[in-house]
């Protein structure tokens, strides 16, 4: 069996539909490969039988380890709770819905040990059982963040992957209370290395992520790790300026050269109040969520807030063979 001990962090949110066939998969898994393991599910403020299901799995088995939240904090939260608590040499980040296979985690330890790296990070060759919209959003939204981030980012990842202790520590330092997680790991640097697999249909349930929340978590994500936004806002703001220099411009031609054709009307004024008006609104609003950040931030509430802890001691060792 491997020497490592394993911590995986699974954050769960009305998970009673599926939430036992994950403990049970994740089970065989670590059962067969690991000789030291946690499974630290962190109950993100369920309303449904997760957190008491989760309880009667934790009264059968020592390596069931539960941190409950006050309330519903979101999967990022979550998921930093997990970071913050677990004890393993290695912490694997899973979600509870069996889209990202379990199966994978003993090839990512394996990858782990082969090229000696700090983290590695599930790329999806595929993703099955999601709307067209979905894979498309999602396709354009990692682009798009990797083209405004600073820190190079990897593509149709999510936060699935392996992190070793040197990143845990390391992202445990950070004091952002809104993070976007999978940017912060590779922010931190280190060495990473991809591992490829073909993301699954949802066991059960209903997804975490709908249209709203998908728009927070991008707009989390744009603001709290580039600063080009503002630059884009400072860019239009210019290239605005230089639209009304031109036309102006052919406003003053045409009054002394070509005064016939000069239309005495307020449609040309509406549309250049609205166009300016539009970019003083866009580059106001850019500023505001910027500012809104900020204002969160120096607020330095908590990221979550834990409610109990059930089994928090020790990695459990199996029995030897």
């Amino acid at each position: 069996m491997n020497a490592h001990s394993i911590s995986v962090i699974i954050p769960c949110f009305n998970e009673q539909q599926v939430i036992r066939e994950t403990y049970m998969r994740l089970t065989r898994v670590m059962q067969a490969n690991f000789s030291a393991y946690e499974l630290l599910f962190v109950n993100d403020g369920s309303r449904d039988y997760t957190l008491s299901i989760l309880k009667e799995l934790a009264s059968q088995d020592e390596h069931v380890h539960i941190i409950s939240l006050s309330r519903n904090f979101g999967h990022q939260p979550a998921v930093s709770a997990g970071i913050e608590n677990c004890t393993g040499d290695l912490a694997i980040i899973i979600d509870a819905d069996l889209q990202d296979p379990p199966e994978l985690i003993p090839d990512m330890v394996r990858m782990y040990e082969a090229e000696g790296c700090n983290v590695v990070y599930a790329v999806r060759k595929q993703r099955q059982g999601e709307t067209v919209f979905k894979r498309v959003t999602a396709k354009w939204f990692y682009r798009i963040i990797n083209y405004l981030s600073e820190v190079p980012l990897p593509v149709d990842t999510g936060d699935f992957r392996l992190i070793d202790r040197k990143v845990i520590d390391a992202f445990n330092r950070l004091e952002e209370r809104n993070k976007y997680i999978r940017g912060l790991i590779s922010w931190v640097g280190f060495k990473q290395v991809p591992i490829y697999y073909e993301r699954a249909e949802r066991f059960a349930g209903e997804t975490k992520y709908p249209l709203s929340k998908m728009l927070k978590f991008a707009r989390t994500s744009l603001l709290y790790f580039s600063n080009k936004p503002l630059r884009l806002a400072s860019s239009i703001g210019i290239f605005s300026v230089i639209i009304a220099l031109c036309l102006t411009m052919w406003v003053l031609y045409t009054t002394f050269f070509l005064p016939d054709r000069l239309v005495q009307g307020w449609s040309s004024t509406l549309i250049v109040v609205m166009f300016f008006g539009g970019t003083q609104m866009l580059t106001v609003g850019i500023l505001g969520e910027y500012l809104g950040s900020i204002f969160n931030e120096i607020k330095k509430r908590p990221e979550f807030i834990v409610d109990e802890k059930v089994n928090t001691k020790p990695l459990k060792s199996n029995p030897p063979a």
